[in-house]
């Protein structure tokens, strides 16, 4: 096969991966994911240092985990924000990228039908994200603090070789960024080692037959910044 016959393949593949929001309770096999872990294993890191740590739950694992996460979630109703990150995941957006998040979000909502005002409806959308859209496998992705912000650059190339090496074998993903807004849940379960951060968690499985499945985010062409002068 030539660069030029894989290069189709490759991009159907990136255009039919997308955030999966329903999963059904079927498993990944392991030897599933240890083939996609082992795919992913080839991104590139910055000067091979690999600075980060990756937690795995499958099975009756990721319902405890998920299980803690509610709690976690459940327990702010009452006492407002309880959040123990290790970075600030509830923040206003810069006003330039603040936009298309919003943008996105509107038509979410618009999909689920979920009123503006309907504040039972999102925090039940909310509660959802936090358990990761019954996944049978919820990852959590640590970072080393003492490398930074290469750690964080190296951690995102592997979430999309992961991402993309699922989708290859017929597994869906969604990026949950909402787990890393609590660390807690995940030390419950972990042994995690010092100076690694949770930056992000994920959902790994099989795509439900459900509407939300449907609903595509605006893929917009790549920002790029033009030359002086022209």
């Amino acid at each position: 096969m030539t660069n030029e016959d894989s290069a189709p393949s490759f991009s159907r593949l990136a255009a039919e991966r997308h955030s999966v929001r329903a999963f059904s309770d079927r498993p990944v096999a392991p030897q599933v994911l240890d083939a996609i872990l082992k795919d992913a294993s080839a991104s590139p890191s910055w000067s091979n240092t690999r600075p980060y740590r990756l937690a795995l739950a499958a099975g009756e694992d990721a319902d405890a985990l998920r299980a803690a996460y509610c709690e976690a979630f459940d327990a702010e109703a009452g006492t407002g924000p309880r959040a123990d990150g290790d970075f600030e995941v509830r923040r206003r957006y810069p006003d330039e990228l603040r936009e298309r998040s919003v943008r996105l979000g509107k038509a979410l909502y618009a999909e689920l039908g979920i009123g503006r005002d309907d504040a039972a409806a999102r925090d039940a959308w909310s509660r959802r994200n936090v358990e990761a859209f019954s996944a049978p496998v919820i990852g959590l992705l640590y970072v080393h603090e003492g490398l930074m912000p290469f750690s964080a650059m190296d951690a995102g190339i592997l979430l999309g070789h992961i991402f993309l090496a699922a989708k290859a074998r017929g597994v869906d993903s969604c990026a949950l960024g909402t787990l890393a807004i609590w660390r807690g849940p995940g030390d419950r379960f972990f042994d995690v080692p010092e100076d690694y951060r949770l930056i992000t968690g994920f959902a790994l499985g099989y795509a439900e037959e459900d509407p939300v499945n449907a609903f595509r985010a605006e893929r917009a062409p790549i920002p790029r910044v033009g030359r002086k002068g022209r």
